[in-house]
This record gives C-alpha cells, sequence and structure tokens, in this order.
C-alpha cells in the first residue's frame, strides 16, 4: 500500500508514459491509432493523386445527373429522367426491404427447425436434418436462382387468370393474385388522407402511415403499462387481474378509429391487357430472393437455437414438467429464455450474413442498391471508386445499426446476477 501511495503522489513526467505501467497500454493505444489513420490518410491521397492525373479527380457530382435506366421495384416515384441518387436510394430501400423480410422468417424458420430438430419423434428430427443439412451445404447464389426458377416455370401467367382455369385464380375473394410475374396484393388507400411529407426532397413519407405507427405504438406502451400494473397487483396480493381485453382494445380499437377518420379502404388488383393493374405488387425476384436467403439462413439459425437450448440444463426442463408445464408451455417460458443468453451473439452475425448476402440479388435482376449503384450506375458513369466508397458506406451503416440493435437487446435479456 506504501508503494501504491508513493507512485501516484510522484509528479507527471514524459517518460512516464513509456515506463509506467499505468499509462503504458494508452501510449501504444493512441500511437497505433495514429499510425493508421495516417496510413489511411496516405493511402487516399495517394489514390486522389493517380486519379486527378488520370483525369478522374474524386467527385460526386454524378449523383445528381439523370440515371437514364429503369427499376422495376420502387417504393416512390421514380422515372428514367431521375437522377442516379434517387436511383440508389430506391436500391437501398429495396435492400432494406429484403433483409428486414428476410430476417423476420428465417428467424420463425430457425426457431421452429430448430426445436423440431430436438423431437424425440425419430422422423420428425431426421426431416429436419436433411433441412439443415441441405441448405447448408448448397451456395446460397444456387438456391436464389433455384426458387426464381420455380417461380417462373410453376406459377400461372396474368393472361390466364382471364380463363375460369382453376390453376390460375385469384385468392381470398378475389382480392390476391399470385402469378410468375409477382404477388398482387390490396394496397391501402385513404379519401380523408393527410397526405405526404417530403424527406430532402428525394422521398416522401406518408402522415397517413406516421399516424397509423404513432397510434399503435402508443397502444402497444400502454397495453405494456397495464401489464406491468397487473404484475404489481400479483406481487402485493397473489392474484393476477385479468388484462387481456383491456390490452386488447388498447391496441385494436385507436388504429382501428384512426383508419376510419382517414377513410380507409382497400385498392385491389384489377386484370388489365395482359397484367394486373392496381394494388401492391411484390415482383417474382424480390419474392425468390427473400425465400432463398430465409430458408438458407434459417437452416443455421435452426443450429444456433438448438445449441441454445442444449445449453439449458435438463433440471430446468424437469422443474418445470414437475410444477405441471406442458411441454410447449416450458419450453416458452423456462427453457427459451434462459437459451436467449447463448442464441443471440451468433444470431447477429446471420442477419449480418443474410443482408450482405442480398447484393448476390443482382443475379435475377432485382434492383438493390448493389444492382443501381454498384451495377449500372456505376458502368453508366465510370465513377468506380465513388460508386464502391458509397457501397461500403451503405453496408456498413446497415451492419452496424443491426449489430447495436441485438447487442441493445441482448443486454435487456441476459440473464442478470444480484
Amino acid at each position: 500500500m506504501a508503494y501504491v501511495t508513493e507512485q501516484s503522489s510522484r509528479p507527471f513526467r514524459l517518460r512516464m508514459l513509456i515506463y509506467d505501467t499505468r499509462y503504458r497500454s494508452l501510449t501504444i493505444q493512441i500511437c497505433a491509432l495514429a499510425g493508421l489513420m495516417l496510413v489511411i490518410a496516405w493511402l487516399i491521397s495517394n489514390t486522389a493523386q493517380n486519379l486527378a492525373l488520370l483525369g478522374k479527380p474524386v467527385n460526386f457530382g454524378f449523383l445528381s445527373q439523370p440515371a437514364s435506366y429503369d427499376i422495376n421495384q420502387s417504393f416512390i416515384e421514380y422515372s428514367s429522367r431521375s437522377s442516379h441518387l434517387r436511383a440508389s436510394v430506391i436500391g437501398l430501400m429495396n435492400t432494406l426491404l429484403v433483409a428486414f423480410l428476410g430476417c423476420l422468417l428465417a428467424t420463425a424458420i430457425g426457431l421452429v427447425i430448430g426445436v423440431l430438430r430436438l423431437s424425440r419423434n425419430w422422423i420428425v428430427a431426421r426431416l429436419m436434418t436433411i433441412y439443415i443439412e441441405g441448405f447448408r451445404n448448397v451456395p446460397v447464389l444456387l438456391w436464389i436462382v433455384f426458387y426464381m426458377a420455380i417461380i417462373i416455370e410453376v406459377l400461372p401467367s396474368p393472361r390466364e387468370f382471364r380463363g375460369d382455369s382453376p390453376e390460375a385464380s385469384m385468392l381470398l375473394w378475389d382480392s390476391v393474385a399470385i402469378t410468375n410475374r409477382g404477388v398482387y396484393v390490396p394496397e391501402p388507400l385513404f379519401s380523408n388522407g393527410l397526405g405526404d411529407v417530403s424527406v430532402f426532397g428525394i422521398f416522401a413519407i406518408s402522415l397517413d402511415l406516421i399516424a397509423f405507427l404513432v397510434v399503435l405504438g402508443a397502444g402497444i406502451y400502454a397495453s405494456q403499462r397495464v401489464a406491468r400494473w397487473a404484475g404489481k397487483v400479483q406481487e402485493s396480493t397473489g392474484v393476477r387481474p385479468a388484462t387481456w381485453h383491456y390490452s386488447t382494445a388498447l391496441i385494436v380499437v385507436p388504429p382501428v378509429a384512426l383508419l376510419l377518420a382517414l377513410g380507409f379502404h382497400p385498392g385491389f388488383p384489377e386484370l388489365k391487357g395482359f397484367n394486373f393493374q392496381g394494388g401492391i405488387n411484390m415482383r417474382n425476384s424480390l419474392i425468390a430472393l427473400w425465400l432463398a436467403l430465409a430458408c438458407y439462413t434459417g437452416a443455421f439459425i435452426a443450429e444456433i437455437v438448438r445449441a441454445g437450448i442444449q445449453s439449458v440444463s435438463k433440471g430446468q426442463s424437469e422443474a418445470a414438467s414437475s410444477l405441471g408445464l406442458r411441454p410447449t408451455l416450458s419450453m416458452r417460458l423456462v427453457i427459451l429464455p434462459q437459451a436467449l443468453r447463448v442464441i443471440i451473439p451468433p444470431l447477429i452475425s446471420q442477419y449480418l450474413n443474410l443482408t450482405k448476402n442480398s447484393s448476390l440479388a443482382i443475379a435475377i435482376g432485382y434492383m438493390d442498391v448493389t444492382g443501381t449503384l454498384g451495377g449500372i450506375t456505376l458502368n453508366q458513369t465510370g465513377r468506380e471508386l465513388e460508386c464502391i466508397l458509397l457501397l461500403i458506406v451503405c453496408f456498413l451503416c446497415i451492419s452496424l445499426t443491426v449489430s447495436a440493435v441485438l447487442n441493445w437487446y441482448n443486454n435487456l435479456v441476459k440473464l442478470k446476477e444480484r
């Protein structure tokens, strides 16, 4: 203790940055970071000078030039006269869409397959093993092309819906059409809509959608508050009051009332000419990419789920059984919550892999950010460095955002010791 007191009372000297263990690690890290920044600065400067000598200085002005190409899947207004920046934003939105849908479906598939993989039924367990090994050992690009071929060859074309063929008929009271060009579903329309708001002059966001999400989020938050109140009552009295009807009313009634006030009505797709008009069109390339990525990543998630379940000691399931819980309740309330601490960290990597694998969409003509910014825009403008740098920034931002959100959720659900 006397040594520590003497060391902390000594005046600071520059040589302590090297010889004092309290400062040495920080000094090494700062020097390493400075060296790395110098190397990066030299590479950027050298690249910029070489491009300037070749008559191609680094310039992002090409983003304001007309794109002069069409995009088959777009959520906002777009034409061939729109700028390359708008085309890139649409491609980024398409990437985010397939990544979001793929993560949701892959999680559901992985959870179901992972649980059934541990089934005591020999046939079910072996079928799940075949699924996992089949998808994991075949490149995802082949699965994407395979799903695309199945959709094109098996599903009927729009013109076949003109006849009375049972293979080519609309579903759900003539509101949904499944064709080899895509799936057509009703779109939400509002007779008393609030309009749109422009964001950076690039795309518009519907105020109706924002209002609906705000009201729905407020209802979910209120239902959670009711559930917490019921939990406190149960802790104090031992009896939990029934709150499901309050929660359901808080989540359902306000959004429905808002939709009625906005004059909500569905817009159904109709066959006009050689194709369907109206409604929302999920193109065949989007569906093929979505299903292929979800089924492929779901096989890996299934193994992660299986490992997480097996990491929980058997005593937990035996204790749940002794309390009278059915196997399904035991899995949902006892096993899976404890397995999350093992499942979530590798699950983050699978979500990131799915997002990055979406760049293979160019193989089936789905215009994501790789196909727009890293494909047609790059070839038309000849700005290889700028396009690749923007692609790197896009995927880096997506990956860091997904990682941050899931790490936050991991800290939220992990076991906390007292």
